[in-house]
């Protein structure tokens, strides 16, 4: 059974960082890539990040390239993004993903930029 935790979230001021993790099991975690996506009020769920099986390959989103990292730990089976110089608009749901035979996704963990 594939799960996926988030963790994190939390309200925050603009220019400040936040950490999000997420815990997978019921799976090979190693032999997939894991993405985060966010789904801001009103909006539609968009993809932000994705880090390929090995962590040898990161791809991300324009609207937060050089703010955000992605990370994972093979060993811990998790899955971070650091977000640093966060803005009112990178306030959403945050959501992990991975995409096996179907496409999972965790519940999802809130984050909040605002003075």
């Amino acid at each position: 059974q594939v799960q996926l935790l988030e963790s994190g979230g939390g309200l925050v001021q603009p220019g400040e960082s936040l950490r999000l993790s997420c815990a997978a099991s019921g799976f090979n975690f190693c032999l997939f890539a894991m993405s985060w996506y966010r789904q801001a009020p009103g909006k539609e769920r968009e993809w932000v990040a994705t880090i390929s099986n090995l962590g040898y390959s990161t791809n991300y989103a324009d609207s937060v390239k050089g703010r955000f990292a992605i990370s994972r730990d093979n060993v811990g089976n998790t899955v971070s993004l650091q977000m640093n110089s966060l803005k009112p608009e990178d306030t959403g749901v945050y959501y992990c993903s991975v995409r096996l035979a179907n496409d999972y996704w965790g519940q999802g963990t809130q984050v909040t930029v605002s003075a």
